[in-house]
């Protein structure tokens, strides 16, 4: 006992410097380690484009739910395959040649106008560290990974416009061309700091960008495609083709709102300090707003005009108010969101059957939706923001020209090369067995 006594002490002074060594060196470590003042807005921004980015990602599930609701049961399958499809193809698209060509930084083709093709993409090392990282913005993985479910979402437009009639593979081959380079450059001349951003114009999370972009490349597909058999007479009148589900269809509204405020509220870009999470929260409030005028202004309208309210366009008033705030969500009054919400729906309405006069056969409103209340969208920031009316309509302008002249040579060339429409007959019994040999619902079927 009394040699543990004195051993102690003498075991306690012979550690004591290797203690005082630890010490310093770990408060040296933490003087190098970065704070979270400087690190917090890297951390906090990547968080953000996860979590809206994980958001958006679920509006493909919204649009296929819309769309298998809105079609007849035939063809329930072969939209499902085509929104899975068309998802996965514009991933690999993104990747490959989309997202450096949608922002290229210093590496144009032709400043402000081409990027730079088949530059891949590349993520940040593995483990990382603060001292490797670029801290004024976000990991290139949370960066590419937003930006691509964008892409996608403006494919699945085009998918739903052309239901119950269009062949997969040609279909499938558009989707290829539109979110690998179609889009990326269009969508580089605003957010990839090209012409349209250096002249002012002004579209916050892409009423037109994506929006007007995929209502266009729909409008010039319906047109080459032409209606479906028998839904329209020679007497001008228009034959209803009710869809298979409609609590899919609302089902899939509602996924595509919840979806929005991942769309809107992510392309705040930035989470890093008090000002831009109060933003954030700001866009909710009015993307949830919009979208609730956009759905009350169609009840009341279809009430009034048709003696019943109608649901689709109930969903649809809802769907064209959240692209009607789409590119000002953040400067608008509650009460700004609302009216520019409510003009959507309004367009909505008045749209759909304008577009069956003229034999325009859109299954499922995609093209007053998103091009229409889009532009309507990209017009109401002039009341809101610093963009005046004329750089607004020259954007509107060059958008549409581009996408709607690029799309209508891929489909006239798809339609020489492969031909894009189904058979009568294929058309007639449904391209779910013609198409894909299975049925979404079989144990309806006859036989």
């Amino acid at each position: 006992m009394k040699l543990k006594q004195l051993l102690a002490p003498t075991a306690a002074l012979i550690l004591l410097p290797a203690l005082g060594f630890a010490q310093e060196a770990a408060e040296g470590a933490e003087a190098a380690a970065p704070g979270f003042d400087e690190i917090g807005p890297y951390i906090m921004t990547t968080l953000l484009f996860c979590m809206a980015g994980f958001l958006v990602f679920f509006m493909a599930a919204g649009f296929a739910m819309l769309e298998g609701g809105l079609v007849r049961s035939k063809n329930v399958t072969m939209q499902m395959t085509k929104n899975i499809g068309l998802y996965s193809i514009a991933a690999i698209m993104y990747w490959l040649i989309g997202f450096n060509l949608m922002y290229p930084g210093d590496g144009w083709i032709v400043p402000g106008y081409v990027g730079p093709f088949f530059a891949t993409t590349v993520l940040d090392p593995v483990g990382v560290g603060a001292g490797d990282a670029a801290l004024d913005y976000a990991s290139i993985g949370s960066d590419f990974f937003f930006q691509l479910v964008f892409v996608a979402a403006t494919a699945s437009i085009v998918s739903g416009a052309l239901a119950e009639r269009i062949k997969l593979w040609p279909f499938l081959a558009f989707v290829v061309l539109l979110t690998g380079v179609m889009y990326p450059i269009s969508g580089s001349w605003q957010w990839g700091g090209g012409w349209l951003a250096e002249m002012g114009f002004s579209d916050f999370a892409g009423s037109t960008v994506v929006h007007s972009v995929g209502g266009w490349a729909a409008l010039a597909g319906a047109i080459v495609l032409g209606p479906r058999i028998g839904k329209y007479a020679k007497d001008g009148r228009v034959t209803p083709m009710p869809g298979s589900n409609l609590a899919l269809a609302t089902l899939g509204t509602f996924i595509l709102w919840l979806g929005w405020f991942g769309f809107n509220g992510g392309s705040q870009l930035a989470m890093g300090t008090v000002g831009d999470v109060s933003d954030v929260s700001r866009i909710f409030a009015n993307t949830n707003m919009a979208a609730a005028a956009g759905a009350v202004t169609a009840l009341i309208m279809t009430q009034l005009m048709y003696g019943k309210a109608d649901l689709t366009m109930v969903l649809n008033g809802a769907l064209a108010g959240l692209v009607s705030i789409t590119a000002e969500p953040l400067a608008p009054s509650l009460f700004g969101a609302l009216w520019i919400g409510a003009v959507g729906g309004i367009i909505v309405v008045l749209t759909v059957p304008m577009l069956d006069k003229m034999k325009i056969d859109d299954v499922v409103g995609a093209i007053p939706v998103h091009l229409f209340a889009g532009i309507w969208g990209t017009i109401a920031v002039i009341f809101y923001g610093e963009a005046n009316i004329v750089t607004q309509v020259i954007g509107i302008i060059g958008y549409g020209v581009f996408t709607f002249v690029a799309s209508l040579v891929v489909w006239f060339l798809l339609k020489a090369i492969f031909g894009i429409r189904v058979s009568e007959e294929a058309e007639i019994n449904g391209l779910d067995m013609a198409e894909l040999g299975m049925e979404a619902y079989p144990e309806f079927s006859k036989g």
